[in-house]
């Protein structure tokens, strides 16, 4: 890669980055405000206590956060630091 390249990729990563963590941060506010829902919800379909669901739910944020870090920030973070 030439770096012209990385350096139209860097802010491409960098606001996919942003993107993805107004994501995060929405569906991290959703399952806080609505959490009862979202549970109802859930146990009507699959059969899951309120403890498997929040541990499916912080492990599904967790993962997503890492995905964020691995395939966006640290890219980014590479291709900068290539300059």
């Amino acid at each position: 890669m030439h770096v012209a390249e990385s350096a139209n990729l860097v802010p491409f990563l960098l606001w996919c980055a942003l993107a993805n963590y107004t994501i995060l941060l929405v569906v991290f506010m959703a399952f806080v405000w609505l959490r009862g829902w979202m549970r109802r919800m859930h146990q009507r379909w699959f059969a899951l206590t309120d403890a498997q669901i929040d541990g499916y739910m912080y492990a599904f944020l967790g993962f997503y956060k890492l995905a964020v870090w691995f395939f966006l920030l640290i890219p980014a973070l590479v291709l900068l630091a290539m300059r």
